[in-house]
């Protein structure tokens, strides 16, 4: 079964910045899986994935623009700790995501102080060129409920 719209994708994937080492993989994981035609993955890897099949192999490099975009200045802010998602002890460089009015948000800690941090809000993979190295694990139709919400459900029904 090929890759089109209202059809769910799982796959296999390592991300790494152009000629550099993977800096996240899948494989120790589940698959992961989105359904395609609604924008829930980048747009151009979802292009990409465009009329694939269970088992194809692809390798796509997509620009600072076509992935998180290019980096802002002014995105720093000083936060007070207990609005970071993410728990235990902090460093700088290190990627933690926040409570925002908007839900959680990516960051990275610029500098850690006793009660507030430091941190970036671009995308900690803004301003890089990325290849995703993906393996199609397989193609399934998307059930209605999942169609009329957008998403894939997880096994046994909802999972958001």
């Amino acid at each position: 079964m090929n890759i089109d719209k209202n059809k769910v994708v799982y796959f296999h994937y390592k991300l790494s910045e152009v000629g550099q080492e993977p800096v996240e993989t899948s494989d120790a994981n589940e698959p992961a899986a989105y359904l395609h035609g609604y924008g829930n993955i980048l747009p151009a890897l979802e292009e990409a994935l465009e009329g694939k099949a269970e088992g194809d192999e692809l390798s796509v490099t997509l620009t600072a623009e076509q992935a998180y975009g290019e980096r802002q200045e002014g995105m720093q802010q000083r936060i007070p700790i207990k609005h970071l998602i993410t728990r235990g002890k902090l460093r700088p460089g290190q990627a933690v995501k926040i409570n925002t009015a908007e839900g959680a948000r990516d960051a990275r800690i610029l500098k850690v102080g006793k009660f507030n941090v430091d941190i970036d809000l671009n995308h900690p993979l803004a301003g890089l060129s990325l290849t995703f190295d993906i393996r199609v694990v397989d193609v399934r139709e998307a059930s209605e409920e999942e169609i009329a919400h957008g998403h894939v459900h997880g096994a046994g029904g909802h999972h958001h």
